[in-house]
């Protein structure tokens, strides 16, 4: 069921159940955090491995001690700034913290998502709760209330309905060690941004792993249910003459007359970077009900949120 009310969602919540909400990044798959019956539900509800961590949402950044320990004020300083917003934190956990909840790690993803009916939803609640994106695991991350209906609706009583995603991309994480700040998965937040707060560069890290310290870091996710290719367009399409394509393009749709091309989409008209971020994971999701073969995507500019 979709729908707009907060106290029924804090009562299945509090109950134990599953309910997903609408973050700034993706609609998350919410559970109570401190309770393992109900994180399992997550899981077996997204048949997500358990040696995936889920990232644990608050509603403010005096709440993080209560469930991790902050070992840098670079910590503070990036949450001054980008909290409420698409940024988590990877820091020690407390014991407070399921292990189910980190998959083991002694470290938890902490993250103050940045809109205002789940951060009053989290207000409501005496506990965290833990959200990994309301999706199959390893498809296309929802941005929308139908998209979760559509996805996983039969294994949800209540999906809380906030409107359409804001930044449609996961959540940049990071953690900081020995006051240098890691990053361990690209997302809402640039790399610059980050560096313009701490006034150095950051170090980046790999962001694949078959064995997987933060979410979203598996050598394969956001599947859209067909192969995709990245690079030249024109290129790959000459490769790929004898089957039916869809374009996923950055900001000129110039590929539709090709005679292989079935459909094609623009992310961003106007070139923005912003704007082809909140498309992308729709976009994805739509090529997984055309009739193609191949999906061919073009990079985006190597800058800020590209």
């Amino acid at each position: 069921m979709i729908g707009s009310d907060q106290k029924y969602a804090a009562e299945l919540l509090m109950q134990g159940e599953l309910v997903a909400i609408p973050t700034e990044t993706v609609y998350g798959l919410a559970a109570n955090a401190l309770n393992e019956d109900a994180v399992i539900n997550i899981f077996e509800a997204k048949q997500r491995p358990k040696f995936d961590p889920l990232i644990v949402h608050t509603h403010d950044v005096s709440e993080f001690e209560k469930f991790a320990i902050i070992e840098s004020d670079l910590v503070y300083q990036l949450a001054e700034r980008f909290c409420p917003g698409p940024i988590t934190f990877i820091l020690p956990k407390r014991d407070i913290i399921p292990d189910i909840v980190t998959s083991g790690h002694e470290t938890v993803g902490l993250r103050i998502p940045n809109h205002q009916l789940t951060l009053d939803l989290l207000k409501r609640l005496s506990f965290p709760l833990a959200a990994p994106s309301a999706n199959p695991f390893g498809f296309t991350s929802p941005t929308t209330a139908l998209h979760v209906q559509n996805q996983l609706g039969e294994k949800i009583p209540y999906i809380l309905d906030g409107g359409k995603c804001e930044v449609g991309i996961e959540s940049t994480i990071v953690k900081v060690v020995d006051d240098e700040v890691e990053v361990l998965r690209l997302g809402g937040i640039s790399v610059e941004e980050i560096e313009s707060v701490i006034g150095k560069r950051v170090k980046r890290v790999k962001t694949s792993s078959s064995n997987p310290a933060a979410p979203g870091m598996l050598s394969s996710h956001y599947n859209p249910g067909v192969k995709v290719e990245v690079g030249d367009i024109e290129k790959l399409l000459s490769e790929h003459r004898n089957q039916k394509v869809g374009i996923l393009a950055f900001d000129n749709n110039r590929y539709e007359s090709f005679e292989n091309v079935t459909e094609a989409k623009v992310l961003s008209p106007t070139g923005s970077l912003s704007e082809a971020a909140q498309n992308l994971f729709s976009y994805l999701r739509d090529f997984q009900n055309s009739d193609i073969d191949i999906l061919i995507a073009e990079p985006a500019p190597a800058k800020g949120l590209g």
